[in-house]
């Protein structure tokens, strides 16, 4: 910005010209702010779904794992006495456990990243459009 020295540069001395290429450059630095801001939004919101879904494949392996359990128990339980089925049975459950809380935290932290919109930034965009407005009515009511 490039102001002419002596009296009457101050803001409210400065040309029409002045104003509007100061508007002009204002503007452009709140926009960019604002899509900084809606990035940074967004790859938060992003690493949380990242999580989420990382939370959900391992709840998808030890869910492998818990059904092998499963059908070795069940074939034990046939073919062999009460003592080899029941440890398979005690392994079957502390997996399924683990699963299940896999499962809920990895659903949790899904919700958190959607919808993927930047709230913070839109919300900031309509304030500075309430803003810009205001101070328009206000300029030319003087």
């Amino acid at each position: 910005m490039t102001t002419t020295s002596g009296s009457g540069s101050g803001p409210d001395h400065q040309s029409i010209g002045q104003l509007i290429s100061r508007l002009g450059e204002q503007a452009a630095r709140l926009v960019r702010a604002e899509i900084d801001l809606a990035k940074a939004e967004l790859a938060e919101k992003a690493k949380a779904a990242g999580i989420g879904i990382g939370l959900l494949a391992g709840a998808a392996f030890f869910g492998f794992f818990t059904f092998a359990v499963l059908i070795t128990t069940v074939i034990l339980a046939i073919s062999e006495g009460l003592a080899p089925w029941l440890a398979a049975l005690i392994v079957l459950v502390v997996l399924a456990i683990i699963t299940g809380v896999l499962a809920l935290v990895g659903v949790k932290s899904l919700r958190k990243g959607t919808p993927p919109t930047p709230e913070k930034a839109v919300a900031g965009l309509k304030q500075d459009a309430e803003t810009v407005q205001k101070s328009v009515k206000e300029g030319l009511s003087r």
